[in-house]
Order: structure tokens, then C-alpha cells, then sequence
């Protein structure tokens, strides 16, 4: 089940959320959520699911154990080993064997195993919980439900944000909310699903159509329609499924830190990750950069361990060199700019066209189903000056009147329009009653805003069944 799906906005959420608002006790309420994230997940993995609740239940063995143990250190190395060897099995098992037999020339047998969805996520919390145990950053949880909750929580589940267990470990114990909080969060949703299902879904099907198509059809045009659109498609689909999970935590009285903040307004690659995909970036730069030595240890230590938080970033994504690729081609820019901060002496706007310049190369990479496939697409956005019938006719079936609004809508949306946000979300020291009727005002048109966007929203739902989560893969 899927956010963006009529079962999930007209059924699912409304059910599980009136049942919460009616349970009289924090236990009970607790109960209905593991249950109703049980069920969640269950709805596309009914087997998984087990997989799920095991990794729950051996990393709370696991921090019980490290919390008393002498040999924390080993049981550490054992909870990690556990944890990164189930990853490994079942998203990168096949990957190797295939890669060892290319290289060795062997014919070993390559077992094929289905992708549990979201692993990555879920086994990066458990991790993080497991580990701030050890470094006694946390108090240990001894109720095994609320480690399930914290691990299993639906909205969080599929496609993050990774969510820290001391980020949250209070709200699991005690937790309330209020009107505000909950017009807030169906704010924040409805926001999410927009950026989904009319930009993301617009852009994605022009993205596919150009990675799906034959050579001859890709000129300098079509491979930067391509380009473009995957580059909005990717922020619009992660960044709204990030909209959706933060504005769900808080209608059930969760905290969910921001995953994203305008990626596509930085002006240098070390900006573009502290602003994209934070919670993950953060992730690895708390639980391996920082441990390998981070920048303690000379600028040619710096550079090295980068490059093996970048590989590893890539690596993370999915079991494909593209990924590998796109993460060490990060590394290299973000390294260089370590070396030589060139970006600081430069004017904005050409620090601003390089490091776009770099993300959307980068992002080829990242789609493309080989590498050969995304070398061949950045070249043709260098040097394909083809202009055959064939070719600008499948540029002309791209450009509808649909596609090229969206686009025009996504470029606006990518700025941070602190202003509207200002008034969306918050109106500081209200003391006359004319800037109280403005406030009340400016609420009443965002609602009345949100209850058309919700309202096409599920109209498109409901005539289109192109509707992909991108990070569902990994």
C-alpha cells in the first residue's frame, strides 16, 4: 500500500486514525499502531513482514544484551554483523555473486531473492538504536513493543525519513495532540500528495518515456527533457512521500525531523547534502564518517573517508553499479571542493549552474538501467545534434501542455518561498485584531486550497494508474 492510493487516502488512514483518536489510553493507542503498521506492510509483503518483526525483536535482544554486557564491543560487532548481513542477502547477495563470476569467469549459481520493501530503512533504525545503546547516547528500552513501534511505525516504514530512536523515544512513552497539530499534518499530507501524484507522476511518465527509448529517438532535447524530469521526478516523489510521513507523524503525535530543505537551491555539492535526504546523510555522517575520523585526521584522511561514505551512499540505494557510480561521482565533486573550495570564489550564480549541472549528471546516472546507457544519454546532452523526424517527434510527444505545466510548476516549487511558508505554517505575536483576522484569513484560503488540491488529487488518483514510488526500491 502505497500513500498515494485511493485505498490508503479514503480507507486505510481514515479508519486507523478516528480508532486512535477514540482509544482512551496511551497503550492501547500504541497497539492500534503497531497493528495498523503491521497490517501496512503486510498489505505488499505478507511474508516480510516476519522478516520485519524478527529484525524488531533481535536488536532488542541485541541492546538489552549490550546494555549489561562486558563485552559490549562484541556484542556491538555482533548486532551489526546480524543486521548488515541480512541487507546484504537479500539486496546485494545476487549483485555479487554476479559481479564475482564476471571477474572470476566462474559460473556459481545466482539465487535470486525478492527485495524486501523498505530494508534499508528499517534496518538503519534498528541499527542506530542498537548503537546508541552502546555509546549510552540513549536509555535502553525495555518494552520490546515500543522497539516495535519505533521500527514498524507506517508512516515512516517504506521510504523513511530514518527516524533516530532518542528523536522520538519520549513520543512513544507520552504523547499528545491537539487541533492545530492535526490541521497542521493534513496540511503537510495533502502538500505531499500533491507534489506526488500531479507533479512527480507528470514528470516521471516524460522520464521513463525518454530511458525507455530507442537510441535513435534521443537527441540533445530528448536527453535533457530526460534529464530534467527524472531530476524533478526523484525530488517531488521523495521529498512529497517526506511530506506525508512528517505531516502523518504529527496528526499521531510524532516528530519527524525535515528530510529535505530546497536540494535544488544550493550553490555546491557539500550544500546539495546537507539539504537532500537528510536523514540519511546524517545517518552515515553520525554512524561511519564521524567513526572513521571524519576531518580529525588531515585533509587526505578527510578525502578518502568521504569517498567511503559516498560509495557506501551509493551503495545503499540499490545493488547496481549506476548507484556505485553516482555515489563516488558525489564524492569526487564533494572531495574537490574540499581540496579546492572554488565554489566560495566564484560569482552565485555560476557556483548555482555548477552544482545543478553536477546533481543532474549525476541523477542520469542514478536512472539509467546500465552505465552504458547513462554514458550514452550524457553524451547526447553534450553532442546530440540530431534533429531526424524520428527523433523530434518523440521530443513533440513529451512536450504536452500537461508536462511542460508541471515542469514550470516544479522549477517554482524547488525556491524556498519563505514568505508563504511563513504564513502557511506559524504567525508570530498576534496583538491586533486586524493582523488576528488576517492570520485567521490566510488559514481559511490554505484549507480551503488543501481541500482542492486533495479533491484533484484523488481525481487523478483515480484516472491514472502510473502512480511508482521511486524509493520503494531500495
Amino acid at each position: 500500500m502505497v500513500f498515494s492510493s485511493l485505498e490508503f487516502v479514503c480507507v486505510f488512514f481514515p479508519a486507523v486514525f478516528i480508532l486512535y483518536c477514540l482509544m482512551p489510553k496511551m497503550y492501547l493507542k500504541n497497539a492500534l499502531l503497531i497493528l495498523a503498521s503491521l497490517l501496512f506492510y503486510a498489505y505488499g509483503e505478507p511474508i516480510y513482514v516476519l522478516l520485519m518483526i524478527a529484525s524488531a525483536f533481535f536488536n532488542y535482544i541485541f541492546a538489552r544484551i549490550i546494555a549489561n554486557a562486558k563485552q559490549k564491543k562484541l556484542w556491538l560487532f555482533t548486532a551489526i554483523t546480524v543486521n548488515l548481513g541480512v541487507l546484504f542477502f537479500f539486496k546485494y547477495m545476487a549483485f555479487f555473486v554476479e559481479t564475482w563470476n564476471y571477474i572470476s569467469g566462474q559460473d556459481i549459481e545466482v539465487i535470486n531473492v525478492k527485495l524486501p520493501i523498505g530494508i534499508s530503512f528499517f534496518t538503519f533504525q534498528a541499527l542506530s538504536y542498537v548503537v546508541d545503546v552502546y555509546y549510552e547516547k540513549i536509555l535502553l528500552q525495555k518494552s520490546f513493543w515500543k522497539v516495535l513501534l519505533y521500527i514498524s511505525f507506517f508512516p515512516q516504514l517504506i521510504a523513511g525519513p530514518i527516524v533516530k530512536y532518542r528523536d522520538i523515544s519520549d513520543a512513544l512513552t507520552d504523547r499528545k495532540i491537539d487541533i492545530e497539530q492535526i490541521f497542521y499534518g493534513i496540511r503537510r499530507f495533502i502538500c505531499g500528495l500533491g507534489k506526488k501524484v500531479l507533479i512527480s507522476n507528470a514528470v516521471g511518465q516524460a522520464a521513463d518515456a525518454v530511458f525507455n527509448a530507442d537510441r535513435m529517438e534521443i537527441n540533445i532535447l530528448a536527453a535533457w527533457i530526460g534529464a530534467i524530469s527524472y531530476m524533478l521526478q526523484i525530488y517531488y516523489d521523495f521529498s512529497g512521500y517526506s511530506d506525508m510521513a512528517i505531516g502523518l507523524g504529527k496528526m499521531f503525535g510524532f516528530e519527524f525531523q525535515e528530510n529535505f530543505k530546497y536540494p535544488y537551491g544550493a550553490t555546491s555539492i557539500k550544500e546539495f547534502w546537507h539539504r537532500w535526504h537528510i536523514s540519511l546523510s546524517t545517518w552515515f555522517k553520525e554512524y561511519l564518517y564521524i567513526p572513521l575520523g571524519g576531518n580529525r585526521k588531515g585533509k587526505f584522511r578527510t578525502g578518502i573517508n568521504k569517498f567511503i561514505v559516498f560509495f557506501c551512499t551509493g551503495l545503499w540505494h540499490g545493488s547496481n553499479w549506476t548507484f556505485i557510480l553516482w555515489g563516488l561521482f558525489h564524492g569526487f565533486f564533494s572531495t574537490l571542493e574540499e581540496y579546492i573550495p572554488f565554489t566560495k570564489k566564484i560569482p552565485k550564480p555560476v557556483a548555482y549552474i555548477y552544482t545543478m549541472l553536477v546533481v543532474c549528471i549525476g541523477f542520469v546516472i542514478f536512472r539509467a538501467d546500465t552505465l552504458i546507457q547513462g554514458i550514452y544519454i550524457i553524451s547526447q546532452m553534450f553532442l546530440g545534434f540530431s534533429f531526424s523526424d524520428q527523433s523530434m517527434s518523440f521530443v513533440i510527444n513529451q512536450l504536452t501542455p500537461w508536462f511542460v505545466t508541471m515542469v514550470l510548476t516544479g522549477i517554482i516549487g524547488m525556491a524556498p518561498i519563505k514568505l508563504v511558508t511563513n504564513l502557511l505554517w506559524k504567525v508570530d505575536n498576534c496583538k491586533t485584531e486586524f493582523v488576528i483576522w488576517k492570520h485567521k484569513a490566510v488559514h481559511a484560503f490554505f484549507s480551503t486550497a488543501s481541500i482542492i488540491l486533495l479533491a484533484w488529487c484523488i481525481i487523478r488518483l483515480s484516472g491514472n494508474t502510473y502512480n511508482p514510488f521511486i524509493y520503494f526500491r531500495f
